[in-house]
């Protein structure tokens, strides 16, 4: 029997995108998975949506949180509920293409790998191409992402019967890139990647990517408050992304971030 896959989605006011986000993920060739959305107190009808599929999919789940707590709380309850052996994410605007967990199960199952990622386009807002591939690296360790985040958060899958569930800091922002430095801390294996593009990324308004004085300032509190490391420590290594995430060769592409 193919090893099942949860899939962690966090929802906040998504109406406009949820559905398709949704889609995608039934639309996998790879059979064997669960969805579990976690919503964080919507005020619109992201939740009316999430359960018309649920009324006809029991692959989907829906958990409701009662205040907004922020997303790294809705992914840790999403983990918490999990029952896969693999567990992967997809954000509430983003989309999987067709053969994304297919490609990647059978990767990490024929190299023997506990983290997994891949290439994936960026479009706008209205889901239209931007042209653009974030291109994945072919292997990569836990020092080569204490740098930067190198995996998109939308194509990372993890082995959650080896690793265990990884839960999550409450930062504010970047706890994906911070979840992915855990994994890689408890693997004695590199990650590696697909360089086929898998998903497709959605560039909001709002990305913290857009505001460069917010990505210096909360990538320092992944190393200080989600790593423990010292303010000297911290700064050091702040510097040194400062230095891989503005000066890096273009074929090693920092992974985009909205959260």
């Amino acid at each position: 029997m193919l090893p099942k896959v949860s899939i962690i989605t966090p929802v906040f006011n998504s109406e406009k995108f949820i559905a398709n986000t949704i889609e995608s993920a039934i639309a996998q060739s790879y059979t064997n998975w669960e969805m579990i959305l976690v919503d964080d107190a919507s005020s619109d009808t992201s939740v009316d949506i999430i359960k018309q599929f649920q009324d006809t999919n029991p692959q989907i789940k829906l958990y409701q949180l009662e205040q907004n707590s922020g997303a790294a709380v809705a992914r840790n309850k999403a983990t918490e509920l999990a029952t896969g052996d693999y567990i992967a994410f997809l954000d509430a605007d983003d989309l999987w293409k067709p053969n994304k967990l297919k490609a990647q199960i059978e990767l990490m199952q024929t190299k023997d790998i506990e983290v997994c990622f891949s290439s994936y386009e960026l479009m706008n807002e209205d889901g239209e191409s931007l042209n653009k591939i974030v291109t994945a690296l072919p292997v990569l360790n836990y020092q080569k992402l204490l740098k930067s985040n190198y995996i998109g958060n939308l194509t990372g899958i993890y082995n959650a019967k080896t690793l265990g569930k990884i839960f999550v800091t409450n930062l504010k922002k970047r706890q994906d890139w911070l979840l992915w430095l855990i994994a890689l801390q408890r693997s004695n294996k590199a990650a590696m990647s697909i360089n086929a593009p898998l998903a497709k990324y959605r560039v909001r308004e709002n990305s913290i990517s857009s505001n460069k004085l917010n990505l210096v300032k909360y990538n320092y509190w992944v190393y200080k408050k989600g790593l423990g490391f010292s303010t000297i420590k911290s700064t050091i290594k702040m510097l040194i992304f400062l230095k891989e995430h503005f000066f890096i060769k273009p074929k090693q592409t920092v992974a985009t971030n909205k959260i």
